[in-house]
């Protein structure tokens, strides 16, 4: 069954789910930072879902892989600004590796897709 939607996709559905943690985690991060790193932590988020329902309306794989490529760029800021702000004692502990881990998952997802990208383009 071929995919009708970006909404079908995994990686699409877990990164919307990530949106809504990382929204939730940020909710308590000093107001002084609304305008940076809230914000940035926040973007970056969005960007994720963003970038796969982007890529799956382009009309050709190449433009595809290049979009879950911009997705996957966005999951290494939002690892990184989420570490930046634990270190910085506005995220505790938990909360911070719940979150790295939801990361970690959808890294991982837009990793294999992208190498299954790949083969499907050099096997041809």
């Amino acid at each position: 069954m071929a995919l009708r939607s970006y909404q079908e996709l995994v990686a699409w559905k877990k990164s919307m789910a990530l949106v809504s943690d990382t929204y939730r985690c940020t909710q308590g991060l000093p107001k002084e930072e609304i305008y940076g790193l809230t914000s940035q932590i926040r973007r970056a988020a969005v960007s994720v879902p963003s970038n796969i329902a982007e890529g799956q309306g382009r009309l050709t794989r190449v433009e595809f892989k290049q979009f879950l490529g911009h997705a996957r760029g966005s999951v290494f800021e939002l690892e990184t600004q989420v570490s930046i702000a634990r270190d910085l004692g506005f995220l505790d502990e938990r909360a911070t590796k719940n979150l790295l881990e939801r990361i970690r998952e959808v890294g991982c997802i837009l990793s294999g897709m992208l190498t299954s990208l790949e083969v499907v383009r050099t096997s041809h």
